[in-house]
C-alpha cells in the first residue's frame, strides 16, 4: 500500500484536489489514472481510501469511499534531543522514530550544542515521508527548536527522564518506565549536558537514567529510548 498524507482532509470529507506539486508527483511519476485508489491519511488517525476522479497534473481530484481511523498507542513519548553537529544524524534519528512511533518531538539547544540553528522545513520532510513510509496514520509533532533553560520551566505531564553521561547515580530506563504512560525523555548533544543543565532537570523532578553500559552518540542513544519506550509498551 502507498500512502499519501494531507494534513486538510477532514472527517467528513466528499471530495479533495491534490494541490499542483502532488498531483504532478501523482500523474507523471507514479502514473496513477482515473479510477486508480490512493490511500490518503491526514495525519491525525484518520485513512481515507479514495478514487482518482480526475487525473490531471495540476489539480488531481479523489472521491473519498471510506473512512477509518486507526486507534492510537497506549502510550505518548516525547523526545527533547539536542541538534547533532551533523545534519544527517539528525535526520536519521527522526526517521527512525517516526517509523518506531513517537508523539512529539522538540530540538534543544544546550550548553554544549555545536548546532544551534537547525533547518525544521526539511525535518518536517523527513518525518513526512517515514510516516508515509511506515504506514502510519499519526504525524508526529516537531516543535520549534528552543532553548534548555526554557525548555526545562514548562509545565510537564506524565514521567520526566533525563539521560546523561556524568558518573552519577542514575537508574536504567527499563527499570524506571512503565507501559501506557505519558513520557519525556531529555537527550543532550554531543559534548552532553552541562553539570548546571542537569542539576536544573533534576530541581525540575527529571529522573536520571542511564540507556546502557556504553557511550552512545546523541542519535542512537535517542533510538534506544525511543525503541526502549516502544518495546515496554508491547
Amino acid at each position: 500500500m502507498q500512502l499519501f498524507y494531507n494534513p486538510n482532509i477532514a472527517p467528513d470529507t466528499i471530495q479533495f484536489s491534490f494541490p499542483k506539486d502532488e498531483s504532478r508527483h501523482i500523474v507523471k511519476v507514479l502514473r496513477k489514472k482515473t479510477g486508480d485508489q490512493l490511500n490518503i491519511t491526514n495525519g491525525k488517525g484518520y485513512l481515507f481510501e479514495a478514487e482518482l476522479t480526475i487525473a490531471d497534473q495540476k489539480n488531481c481530484v479523489v472521491n473519498i469511499l471510506k473512512t477509518t481511523h486507526q486507534a492510537p498507542k497506549d502510550y505518548k513519548l516525547h523526545l527533547a534531543v539536542a541538534p547533532t553537529k551533523m545534519n544527517d544524524r539528525y535526520e536519521w534519528f527522526l526517521e527512525k522514530a517516526t517509523e518506531i512511533g513517537i508523539t512529539s518531538i522538540t530540538p534543544i539547544i544546550c550548553d554544549h550544542s555545536e548546532r544551534k540553528v537547525v533547518k525544521i522545513e526539511r525535518f518536517d520532510k523527513i518525518i513526512q515521508s517515514a510516516m508515509k513510509q511506515s504506514l502510519s496514520c499519526y504525524y508526529p509533532v516537531l516543535n520549534d527548536p528552543i532553548s534548555f533553560k526554557d525548555y526545562i520551566n514548562q509545565d510537564f505531564s506524565g514521567d520526566l527522564f533525563i539521560a546523561h553521561c556524568e558518573d552519577t547515580d542514575k537508574k536504567s530506563l527499563k527499570s524506571q518506565a512503565l507501559p501506557k504512560k505519558e513520557i519525556t525523555i531529555l537527550i543532550g548533544p554531543e559534548g552532553d549536558f552541562s553539570v548546571k543543565e542537569i542539576k536544573m532537570a533534576i530541581q525540575n523532578k527529571f529522573i536520571p537514567v542511564t540507556l546502557g553500559e556504553t557511550r552512545l552518540r546523541t542519535e542512537t542513544a535517542a533510538i534506544v529510548a525511543c525503541h526502549s519506550i516502544a518495546f515496554i509498551n508491547e
